[in-house]
C-alpha cells in the first residue's frame, strides 16, 4: 500500500472512530442505552488503529514517552499545563459557594464509581489511568487525528463538548451546567496543550494535576 493510500485509509477510520465516539457519547442523553463510558476505550483503539495504518512515525505520533521532557520545554506549554490546577480549585470554591456542599457530592458521586477515595494507593493509579486513557482517546485521537481533516478550533470546541457530555451525571439543572461548563473549560485547555505540544502525554501530565488538586483541596477542606 503507498503512502496515498494509507493516508486515506487512516481518514477514514478516523472518520468513522469520530462518529463511533460521538454516538457512544451521546447515549449518555438516554440512561437505558448509555454507552458513554466505552467511548473512551474506542477512541484508545482507534488512536492505535490510525497510527498503525497511517505508520505514523515515533517522532509524529500523538503520543510520545522519549520527548516528554521536550515537549513539555515547548513555549507557553507549562502555563497552560498548570492552568487546569488553579481551574480545579477556583471550580471547587465557585461550586461551594453557589451550592454549598451539593456541589462537592455531585463531583464525588460522579467520580465515586471509578475512584477510591478510602483508598490512596488505589486511587493514585486509578486518577493517572483514568487521565491517560481519556487524553489518547480525547485529545490524542479525537483532536489530534480529526485536526489533520478539520481547523483545530472546531476540533477542540467539539471533542470537548462530547467530553464534557460524557461526564453528565443526575443533578438539577444549574448544578449539572456549572459541573459540565468547568469540565469544558478545562477539555478545551487540554486541546490547546496537545496542539502546543504535539504529545498527549503533556495534556496527561495536566490532566493528572487537575484531578489531583481538585481530589486533595475536596477531602481537605470541602469533605
Amino acid at each position: 500500500m503507498d503512502n496515498t493510500a494509507r493516508a486515506k485509509k487512516a481518514q477514514t477510520l478516523t472518520i468513522i472512530g469520530l462518529v463511533v465516539m460521538t454516538v457512544m457519547i451521546l447515549t449518555k442523553l438516554v440512561p437505558s442505552l448509555n454507552t458513554a463510558g466505552y467511548s473512551v476505550f474506542a477512541g484508545i483503539a482507534f488512536f492505535f488503529i490510525v497510527e498503525a495504518v497511517a505508520k505514523t512515525p515515533q517522532a509524529e505520533s500523538g503520543l510520545r514517552f522519549k520527548t516528554l521532557f521536550a515537549d513539555l520545554k515547548k513555549p507557553g506549554v507549562w502555563l497552560w499545563v498548570l492552568l487546569p490546577v488553579v481551574s480545579a480549585i477556583v471550580t471547587l470554591i465557585v461550586g461551594n459557594l453557589i451550592f454549598g456542599g451539593e456541589f462537592v457530592a455531585h463531583v464525588m458521586g460522579r467520580t465515586g464509581s471509578i475512584l477510591s477515595f478510602d483508598k490512596l494507593p488505589l486511587l493514585v493509579g486509578q486518577v493517572v489511568v483514568a487521565a491517560l486513557g481519556e487524553e489518547i482517546a480525547f485529545r490524542g485521537f479525537f483532536v489530534g487525528k480529526s485536526m489533520k481533516l478539520f481547523p483545530f478550533r472546531l476540533c477542540a470546541v467539539v471533542s470537548s463538548a462530547l467530553f464534557a457530555c460524557a461526564h453528565i451525571a443526575a443533578g438539577s439543572f444549574g448544578l449539572v451546567f456549572f459541573d459540565v461548563a468547568t469540565i469544558f473549560i478545562d477539555a478545551v485547555i487540554y486541546a490547546v496543550i496537545y496542539k502546543k505540544s504535539g504529545n498527549c502525554l503533556v495534556s496527561t501530565l495536566s490532566h493528572i494535576l487537575c484531578n489531583a488538586a481538585g481530589i486533595a483541596a475536596t477531602l481537605i477542606f470541602f469533605v
